[in-house]
């Protein structure tokens, strides 16, 4: 009974071959979470620069109706209304790779500024069991008008 517990202690044939087929694995699943996470930061930074876009064009939506002289400087009024069409027609021109996207709100709060938010989805690039297939995430820029 010694005898064959030492020589089956000794022999090692095949354990290599699972230790391969697990790092195999193991590597092939870190490369496709970090494909993915890389795939999902990008189409963020893409959603918040179309929204830096929209809040930029929505922020010059004022007309020279609303400008005013105060003491010794210009100022101007902002309108949500004219705010959140200007952002629609930005969106309208715009070129983007997203999907689903939504303007979710496009308003002047103190008629200086403008704030957009938007929302998108994103899409796995590989679908698997290990990572959602999508994944809804939103995004809000803000943008001063200054006349001078």
């Amino acid at each position: 009974m010694r005898r064959l517990c030492a020589r089956l202690g000794r022999d090692e044939a095949g354990s290599t071959l699972l230790l391969t087929i697990f790092y195999c694995f193991l590597g092939l699943s870190l490369i496709l979470v970090v494909v993915s996470a890389t795939s999902l930061y990008l189409d963020r930074k893409r959603l918040f620069t179309l929204a830096d876009g929209a809040a930029l064009a929505a922020a010059e939506a004022w007309s020279l109706d609303t400008v005013r002289l105060d003491g010794d400087h210009l100022s101007l009024e902002l309108d949500s209304a004219d705010v959140s069409r200007a952002a629609v027609a930005y969106l309208g021109d715009a070129v983007h790779g997203l999907h689903d996207v939504e303007l979710v709100r496009a308003a002047s709060d103190d008629g200086q500024s403008t704030t957009v938010t938007m929302r998108a989805v994103w899409y796995a690039p590989i679908h698997t069991e290990l990572l959602p297939l999508s994944v809804p995430f939103e995004v809000t820029a803000t943008a001063r008008s200054v006349f001078h």
